[in-house]
């Protein structure tokens, strides 16, 4: 028999970026993540501990707003890894934490010649 609990879950924007990190690395055609901004990197791979860093959470009225920068392999299709990007992290966020998405944005920062 379930008891019911009352009260607020809060989750973390770090955890949020972590979950949304670790979906963007399983996508084809995602190479790494990327420093936000060129002061941190210039098209530089993060390494998977720091997979958070290439993810920026905003939290805005109608829920989480992502940004996620990314490095892509050289050959795949832009619009076809940021559509696959976007819906596996959408998906990844709303099975895990059943958050409220405002919006993703795919900032590819570079591309990657194997």
């Amino acid at each position: 028999m379930a008891t019911h609990v009352s009260g607020d879950l809060h989750i973390a924007n770090d955890v949020l970026a972590d979950i949304a990190g670790n979906a963007a690395m399983e996508c084809y055609g995602v190479v790494g993540m990327a420093a936000p901004n060129v002061a941190d990197s210039v098209q530089k791979i993060l390494p998977s501990s720091r997979l958070r860093r290439g993810v920026v959470i905003t939290t805005t009225e109608k829920g989480v707003h992502i940004d996620m920068y990314v490095i892509i392999g050289y050959g795949t299709s832009l619009s076809v890894v940021s559509k696959n990007l976007t819906d596996a992290v959408t998906f990844a966020l709303r099975e895990y934490t059943r958050v409220e998405i405002d919006g993703i944005d795919i900032h590819v920062q570079g591309v990657k010649v194997r």
